[in-house]
């Protein structure tokens, strides 16, 4: 069983990390607020002091970060002290952009995958995430599978730039679903009468993840991920819906709540 350093242990990383606990590999946690550790060291987990520490001796190194600039910054601290011969997982939604960069900094004898994933904290919770895996990821492919079904995407970056597609239709359509409960309000239709309308129609996906319960996908990671699409792309529709989440992620007390709280707050009913 391979020696696995998981870094980055928040809403998403700490039960994908438990995920290979179960599967009994050896496994070395760090998280930037190291108390998020407590709970996988008690399971078995052994804790790093650093990122680098945390990757010395790993044979498999995997990142799951909320954002660019972390992953910039623990790969600053990580590339020095990967060993000959290991695999990095780079599992953040990042885009492909900073995934060039990284392939850019490790040296020869490392081998680079991107594997964002599709699915919230419930899935994660119940290895049932969907992994989007860009480069050459066979020597991996077996830990991936602890998360949930893989699929191979194509050369390195893809799996990151895959994620940015699916993640701006997702958040694409719950802010649709959501100015169309605001029309449903303005025509005085009732919420249940328009939503079961709009659940049989082709936005059910999104209507059910508008309301979803048990999840967490913060506003705030809303903005980084539709901000990143936007860059790659000239996006009016999704320009729009980043300003709805941009709302949402200045509310303190909205902005690292699930995207389904900033629903009321586009329709004007300013939950909180």
């Amino acid at each position: 069983m391979e020696k696995i350093a998981f870094l980055g242990l928040g809403h998403m990383g700490e039960p994908m990390a438990r995920q290979l606990l179960a599967a009994k590999h050896e496994l070395t946690v760090w998280n930037r607020t190291a108390a998020r550790a407590d709970a996988l060291v008690e399971a078995g987990a052994t804790r790093a002091a650093s990122p680098a520490d945390a990757v010395r001796d790993a044979d498999v190194v995997i990142t799951m970060l909320a954002d660019p600039a972390a992953v910039r910054a623990v790969a600053e601290a990580v590339v020095p002290a990967l060993r000959p011969g290991a695999y990095w997982v780079e599992m953040s939604t990042v885009g492909p952009d900073v995934v060039a960069e990284l392939d850019a900094l490790v040296p020869a004898g490392i081998t680079l995958v991107d594997a964002p994933v599709m699915g919230s904290t419930d899935k994660a919770a119940a290895g049932q995430l969907g992994i989007l895996a860009g480069g050459e990821a066979g020597g991996v492919e077996h830990v991936l599978a602890h998360f949930g079904p893989v699929t191979r995407t194509g050369a390195l970056g893809s799996g990151a730039a895959l994620k940015l597609v699916v993640n701006t239709a997702v958040l694409g359509g719950v802010a649709l679903v959501a100015e169309a409960m605001k029309l449903a309000d303005a025509l005085g239709l009732t919420e249940e009468t328009a939503k079961d309308a709009l659940a049989k129609g082709p936005l059910g996906g999104a209507v059910t993840r508008a309301f979803a319960d048990g999840v967490h996908f913060g506003n705030d990671l809303a903005v980084k991920d539709v901000a990143l699409a936007t860059d790659a792309a000239e996006l009016p529709m999704m320009q729009a819906a980043l300003a709805h989440y941009e709302a949402a992620a200045a509310i303190p007390s909205l902005a690292h709540e699930d995207v389904a709280r900033a629903v009321p707050h586009i329709r004007g009913h300013h939950a909180t």
